[in-house]
Parts: structure tokens; C-alpha cells; sequence
């Protein structure tokens, strides 16, 4: 039996008024709470340094380094095979010096792993005086 014959049942409606608020607080309470840090990248331009050369009365050991990785030491060109090579390099370009000064010439987009290699050499060669070579600052 339908004793609601002539009653008509009322929609139920959703009130959006308080969702919006409620949105609304959400809202403002993530940006009060929301750092805004701006991570910057790493700008490397290298080589440039300001300094004053160093007198040493030792005739140091020149160790080149091109773009493409290519050695040279006291500028004789060298192929690469191992840093066991390049260590014996070494030694042979000291001569009876017993801790020359090694010095790096690298060009600014040596691979890192060409100056580790002869970074690496230098030690095992018992070399501990190592340097690099930079240009001036352009003003």
C-alpha cells in the first residue's frame, strides 16, 4: 500500500557551499605550509682561476690533456693504455728528481676520469706535489 500518493518525494540535493569552504581551507593551509625552494643547477666553467704563478726552482713535470682525452707529457705525445703506463711515464719524465711537481693542463672538457687517471698515475708513482694549470679571468 502507497499511502504517499499525492505527497511528491523531494530530490535529495547536495549543498556545495560548505565543500567549498572546507576546499577552500585546504587550500590556503597548503600554501602557507608549502615551501617554495628553487634548487639551482651546477654552472661549472672551468678552468679559471685569479692567482700569482709560484716560483719553484724544480723543473716540473708538464702532464697535457685534451678534449678527447689525449695525453701528453712534457709535451711528447703519450697513448693511454693503463695508469700503470702512465705512472712509468712519469717516472721516466722526473729523471733523479725524487718529488717533482706534477702539472695538469687540462682542457675544460677533459672527461674527469683523463684527470683522476692522472691523478691516479702521480701516486703510484710515489709523485705527491700535484697542480693544475688555469687561465686568468677574463675582466
Amino acid at each position: 500500500m502507497n499511502f504517499q500518493r499525492g505527497r511528491t518525494r523531494e530530490e535529495p540535493e547536495i549543498n556545495l557551499i560548505p565543500m567549498i569552504d572546507v576546499l577552500l581551507v585546504i587550500l590556503i593551509f597548503l600554501m602557507v605550509t608549502t615551501s617554495y625552494a628553487k634548487y639551482s643547477e651546477l654552472q661549472i666553467n672551468l678552468p679559471q682561476a685569479g692567482g700569482e704563478a709560484s716560483a719553484s726552482q724544480v723543473q716540473p713535470i708538464t702532464v697535457a690533456i685534451d678534449a678527447t682525452a689525449h695525453y701528453a707529457i712534457n709535451n711528447s705525445g703519450l697513448n693511454f693504455t693503463d695508469i700503470a703506463a702512465l705512472a712509468a711515464s712519469l717516472k721516466k719524465a722526473a729523471g733523479a728528481q725524487t718529488d717533482p711537481t706534477i702539472v695538469i693542463n687540462a682542457d675544460a672538457k677533459t672527461p674527469h676520469q683523463a684527470v683522476i687517471n692522472v691523478m691516479e698515475a702521480a701516486r703510484q708513482a710515489g709523485f705527491g706535489r700535484i697542480t693544475f694549470a688555469t687561465q686568468n679571468e677574463a675582466k
